[in-house]
């Protein structure tokens, strides 16, 4: 598989897949919703960077280490659980404490290093990331690179796809944020998020 070949088949599963609902659109449009452009971009940022390390970690074998250790795999999809289990905790928490958008800086409102620390353990401590790029990545690694290099370049490509979804997000999420100006807002927001992220968490825990 040539270079060109394998950027464009691997960006159209990229594309795919970041139109696909998931786990961090939630977490990113929560961000946009309750606190703003530069924490949800900050989200984004650090979802994709989680993506560049699991491509990188797939590609030298790392991940292929972690899911042929059944302990190793075990262990990470509790601590994913575990994560999950606690941002939805927050976030109920919020939802049930009501906070109005004038108190949204002191409590519900994330700084963007702590919106970017979270996106990336958010990618990083999902399992499912290392089964996709294990056994999806090999299949798009060009001829005649490192499989490193193929590996970053192509996780690359999958972060910058990914980002631009995010802008979309973003932008859209800002045409409904007069609704925040209620603390019902804040509560629908918060309320939907936490069930989301629980929602994830369960069905994590379930799955083999």
């Amino acid at each position: 598989m040539t270079l060109t070949q394998s950027l464009l088949g691997f960006g159209l599963l990229a594309a795919v897949l970041a139109l696909t609902p998931g786990l961090d659109t939630v977490f990113v449009l929560r961000q946009a919703l309750r606190s703003g452009r530069a924490a949800a971009f900050a989200a984004g940022a650090g979802v994709c960077v989680g993506t560049l390390v699991w491509g990188v970690a797939s590609a030298v074998g790392v991940a292929a280490l972690l899911v042929a250790s059944q302990l190793a795999f075990t262990a990470l999809r509790w601590v994913g659980i575990a994560y999950l289990c606690w941002l939805a905790f927050g976030y109920l928490r919020s939802a049930w404490r009501g906070l109005p958008p004038a108190e949204l800086g002191t409590d519900g409102a994330e700084s963007v290093r702590t919106a970017a620390l979270k996106g990336m353990a958010t990618t990083l401590t999902n399992p499912k990331m290392a089964v996709f790029y294990l056994t999806v990545l090999p299949l798009f690694l060009p001829a005649g690179y490192p499989p490193a290099l193929a590996g970053a370049m192509l996780a690359l490509l999958h972060a910058i796809i990914g980002m631009a979804w995010f802008v979309v997000v973003i932008i859209a999420a800002r045409s409904v944020r007069g609704f925040l100006n209620s603390r019902r807002g804040t509560r629908v927001v918060d309320g939907t998020a936490g069930v989301a992220m629980l929602g994830f968490a369960v069905a994590l825990g379930v799955e083999r």
